[in-house]
Order: structure tokens, then C-alpha cells, then sequence
């Protein structure tokens, strides 16, 4: 399966030691956790998110890594909670960090829930049509791996690159 992520560009694309901060699937020294989205907008949507970014004229500032990382068909389990605190904001993170320590603890090497970032249906794509169309909606999932992982390989598909405007109408924002 390739999953995508972003990254600042003076890092590699994967952390490697549990100085990471804190997250939705992990607390302050329970990581690594590498958080990769099933597509490029649900990678630049986790940032986008993250940063708060509402503005179009913000993303000109952006410069970030995104790769695209080959990763081995595993099956993950899917967190037992309600959609509502899957994709909710910070608040519920405490609920998806102690169900990320029950699939740790039941020996799972990580999770696949739907995208925080990603509105329902936004995960769509593009097919050429006589032009750039629309394919059909889906919805986004995001990729939570636990622990170091030097077995998987990434390809940088921009060094410094950012999101387009269109992904930014596509972002479930934090509420004020």
C-alpha cells in the first residue's frame, strides 16, 4: 500500500526516537507514531488542520517534504470508538490515545481510522476526462504506525512543495 505524508524538509520522512510530540493515537514518550494519509490531500489536510490554517494566502508560506511511502500490507485493526471522537478535536485525544495503548498493548504495530483532517468524501481524486474531473467521493483514512520502522521506503514526490487552495475548502478545521 503507498500512503503519503508530509514533512519538514530538513528531517527524514519517518521520526526515529519517541521525542515526538504529543498527537491524536500517542501521549508525550509513547512514540514514535508515524501518521501517513491514504492520499496526498489527506496528507496536506493533517497539516493544514495542525496548523490552523484558514487563509489561502497562508499556504504561500508553506514549504514542506510530502513522500509517498510503500508500506506492507498488514491488516490494521480499527479503533473501537464513535466517529465523533475519531475525528474530533484536541479534546478527544486523550480517548484515542488510551485506545492506541490497548491495540499496542494487544501486540498490533498500528491502526487505521478514518482522516481527522479529511471532510467526508474529500478523499476523491482526479481522473482526466476532457480535462481534470472529479472522481468519485470517498472517504479518507489515515495510517498510524507504531514504533520505529526502518524497513519502509519512501520516494519524495515534492522536496519543498505545499498544498494546492482547493485542499483547504476540504479541511475539518478545529472548532473556535
Amino acid at each position: 500500500m503507498i500512503v503519503f505524508r508530509h514533512c519538514d524538509t530538513r528531517f527524514p520522512f519517518l521520526w526515529e526516537d519517541p521525542a515526538q510530540l504529543p498527537g491524536r493515537w500517542h501521549d508525550l514518550g509513547e512514540g514514535p507514531v508515524h501518521y501517513l494519509a491514504d492520499t496526498p490531500d489527506g496528507a496536506w489536510a493533517e497539516f493544514i488542520r495542525h496548523e490552523e490554517i484558514v487563509d489561502p494566502a497562508d499556504l504561500n508560506t508553506v514549504t514542506r517534504a510530502l513522500w509517498a511511502i510503500d508500506v506492507p500490507d498488514e491488516d490494521q485493526p480499527q479503533p473501537v470508538l464513535p466517529v465523533d471522537i475519531l475525528v474530533g478535536d484536541r479534546e478527544t485525544y486523550a480517548q484515542c490515545r488510551e485506545e492506541a495503548r490497548r491495540l499496542r498493548a494487544e501486540g498490533h504495530r498500528g491502526l487505521l481510522a478514518p482522516s481527522a483532517a479529511l471532510m467526508p468524501g474529500c478523499a476523491a481524486g482526479w481522473r482526466a476526462d476532457g480535462g481534470r474531473v472529479a472522481g468519485p467521493p470517498r472517504d479518507g483514512k489515515v495510517l498510524a504506525l507504531f514504533g520505529r520502522r526502518p524497513d519502509l521506503v519512501g520516494w519524495a514526490a515534492t522536496v519543498a512543495g505545499r498544498p494546492s487552495e482547493d485542499v483547504l475548502s476540504k479541511v475539518r478545521q478545529f472548532a473556535k
